[in-house]
């Protein structure tokens, strides 16, 4: 059989523009921001969502002050102060993670999620009235507006689940590949980490490794495009085992041509996983992707945006500070540091001295050797337990921030003793010092507390993700997540 004739039963077969009258379904694709996907459900429930807040702050002024419905300038009065009331309760829900996909799981963890994100929203809003009076609201309206809100958000987000569930909005993955590497995909599945996506199946191809189900589909002529169409697929994944053989490239033209996302499987696990998978990367996929883009105006909005940040968190600090140091010396009778400093490794591979509160025992390693802090660990002292459990310890690196040493988002700066030892056995491990280290990070917000070397590669593989696609709203995302970090103690020891 010629080309030509291949070329007439691949066309015959996908049914010529089939997959340009293909049913694109707006709520399975993901939005591109400043390189960081986010699902596009999403985005429109924060949208809606900001509506009815701002309907709910009406609601409560009108059930408190009432008989303001009908006079002349009632929305206009209370119109900035309605603003601010939704994109304070929005930053709120994103900060305990409401916008994520595993707040959907169950209907009480997300009641808690919202509920605590309305309190914190709470005493943003009391800070905001005090620095700023005009916006200010009695507290029985204010009241009012909170627990209607509440009552309009819980509804919306039940509603959503109902919708979900019923046309199931998940994006429709086909896995080229039902080898070895395809099996990468379900064991991520299994782990939980792709409950976003509805996996349809994974298509065998030749010289797939350990798998027995015969001729692959995608070796006849418009047969892959045909069950993309009927299938409504939305990305195809390309997992073969060896990619150099049976590719059916026309058809994955078409497919693509159709609006198809066509990915290879890092591109996929970094998109759909946040994380940049070291076990199955190409050396050459470093620099032939998008990102780990470094440039002078970056590092100068950073800089400016750290420094803002210190200004403003200062005040209220401040106590913390003073209570922490009163503390640490009634524990300790006034013996030994309140403060403590220790090397550790940042952008480029400078050294510098990072400073805490003192959190353990004095001389905690007398004998010379770093070591992790366990689980458990019985160095640690009992108000130093508590510094650890919300992050109290690391407020002095304010001061490393406001020196330029870190930054308050980057990967977490290690001991000089460990970043040898894990630079020896984890692969492209001194790429995570391309930036300065941060207060906070990636890793910090999506894996739990490191203390060996596998949890170095796991959190190497999220800081990867970081250098790679860092932004002022990547940026911004960590510090409102560190937030339930900081009050859920989570990942601390």
């Amino acid at each position: 059989m010629d080309n030509k004739q291949i070329e007439s039963e691949r066309t015959n077969a996908s049914g010529g523009d089939s997959l340009g009258r293909k049913n694109v379904r707006f709520f399975s694709h993901s939005t591109q921001l400043f390189k960081h996907h986010i699902p596009t459900e999403f985005i429109l429930l924060g949208l809606i969502e900001s509506i009815a807040l701002m309907v709910s702050f009406y609601i409560g002024v009108e059930l408190r002050l009432g008989d303001l419905l009908y006079s002349d300038n009632y929305l206009a009065t209370y119109s900035h102060s309605s603003i601010v009331f939704s994109l304070v309760m929005i930053i709120s829900l994103i900060a305990f993670g409401a916008y994520q996909r595993q707040s959907r799981k169950s209907p009480t963890i997300l009641a808690v999620r919202i509920a605590g994100s309305f309190a914190l929203g709470l005493v943003i809003l009391s800070a905001t009235y005090y620095v700023a009076p005009m916006f200010f609201l009695g507290r029985g309206a204010l009241a009012l507006a909170v627990l209607v809100g509440f009552v309009n958000i819980m509804g919306i987000r039940l509603i959503f689940a109902k919708i979900t569930q019923t046309y199931d909005l998940r994006q429709r993955v086909l896995v080229l590949g039902a080898g070895n590497t395809a099996g990468l995909v379900k064991k991520e599945m299994e782990a939980g980490n792709l409950d976003g996506l509805n996996i349809i199946t994974c298509m065998p191809m030749p010289d797939d490794l350990g798998d027995s189900r015969g001729i692959s589909m995608a070796n006849t002529p418009g047969a892959l495009v045909k069950f993309v169409a009927e299938k409504n697929i939305d990305v195809i994944v390309l997992a073969m085992d060896d990619r150099r053989k049976g590719l059916p490239t026309h058809e994955l033209l078409d497919c693509k041509m159709g609006g198809v996302l066509v990915v290879d499987l890092l591109t996929f696990f970094e998109r759909y996983t946040n994380k940049v998978r070291l076990d199955i990367m190409q050396p050459s996929w470093l620099f032939l992707s998008e990102g780990f883009m470094v440039n002078n105006f970056r590092n100068t909005w950073k800089r400016l945006f750290d420094i803002a940040c210190v200004l403003l968190l200062t005040p209220f600090v401040t106590p913390l500070i003073v209570l922490s140091t009163l503390a640490i010396l009634i524990e300790s009778r006034g013996r030994g540091h309140v403060f403590y400093s220790q090397r550790r490794v940042g952008e480029n591979g400078r050294e510098f001295s990072i400073y805490k509160f003192r959190s353990m025992v004095v001389d905690a390693e007398r004998d010379g050797v770093a070591r992790w802090a366990d689980k458990g660990d019985s160095r640690i002292t009992r108000v130093g337990a508590v510094l650890r459990k919300f992050r109290f310890d690391e407020i002095p690196q304010l001061y490393n921030i406001l020196k330029g040493d870190m930054s308050f988002v980057g990967p977490r700066p290690e001991r000089p003793e460990f970043v040898e030892r894990l630079s020896v056995v984890i692969p492209y491990y001194n790429e995570r010092h391309r930036v300065k280290p941060g207060l906070s990070g990636w890793a910090q917000i999506n894996y739990s507390y490191g203390a060996s070397h596998e949890d170095g590669l796991e959190k190497l593989q999220y800081d990867l993700y970081y250098v790679k696609n860092y932004s002022i709203l990547l940026d911004v995302l960590v510090l409102l997540q560190t937030i339930e970090v900081v009050l859920l103690g989570r990942g601390s020891r």
